[in-house]
């Protein structure tokens, strides 16, 4: 599997990481023999060991940042942690999605059952009804969403957009089973509709301004073309 590369310096790596594929293997986990995780991938085709500075879901597509070296990763961190890197996302969800929505409402964290603050802003930007029936209605709608979250909170994104009830089409988790298999059924499409598109931020070493962009997975430009959608 090969890495689309989408920017790189001294200091870090910029990829795209594509659907269902592991930032990282944890520690005693069963399948590290039967798949390879990106830092793996990215040590085999760049023959280098590089260092995560943010995470993404295994389904979750899209851009990822790498350090080069350990001692980078803590400035970057910093950066994501005050808010100095503007995060884009696109999303495909169950029915027509609201214009515009702040989505405020708190989050469990990943060890604890304690809730933390997190927000993400929603923009409706395509909405399609199609006569395709999914119980217990005899058609469907989806809605093509931009989210930007304003924390960096586990499952933020897949949580928010269920919370509101528009959840994202393709996650085993928070979504609706049978729209989920809709897609597959009807596009052969059964990954998480979820994508890190871009990530907008001042280099904090060579000072440059930086606005890095992931391109769309296969599934998603089936969908766009089945659709007629056009960013």
């Amino acid at each position: 599997m090969n890495i689309e590369i989408i920017y790189q310096d001294q200091y870090i790596v910029c990829a795209s990481k594509p659907n269902n594929v592991v930032v990282h293997h944890a520690h005693h986990s069963r399948n590290v023999i039967d798949e390879k995780s990106l830092l793996q991938l990215l040590d085999d085709q760049l023959n280098e060991k590089l260092y995560p500075i943010h995470r993404l879901d295994r389904k979750t597509s899209g851009i990822i940042l790498l350090a080069r070296e350990t001692s980078y990763v803590a400035e970057f961190q910093k950066m994501f942690t005050d808010n100095l890197i503007q995060k884009t996302y696109y999303g495909i969800t169950r029915g027509h999605a609201p214009e515009n929505l702040l989505i405020d409402s708190p989050v469990k964290g990943r060890d604890s059952n304690v809730y933390k603050n997190a927000e993400t802003f929603l923009e409706t930007i395509k909405k399609i009804t199609l006569e395709i029936p999914v119980k217990p209605y005899d058609s469907s709608r989806y809605s093509l969403v931009k989210l930007s979250p304003r924390t960096g909170r586990l499952h933020q994104l897949r949580i928010h957009t269920n919370k509101i009830s528009h959840p994202l089409i393709g996650d085993p988790k928070y979504g609706d089973k049978n729209h989920n298999t809709m897609f597959i059924d009807n596009f052969n499409c059964d990954n998480l509709f979820l994508h890190a598109a871009s990530l907008k931020f001042t280099h904090p070493y060579t000072k440059e301004e930086l606005m890095l962009i992931s391109s769309f997975p296969e599934n998603w430009r089936i969908i766009f073309e089945k659709f007629n959608w056009k960013l």
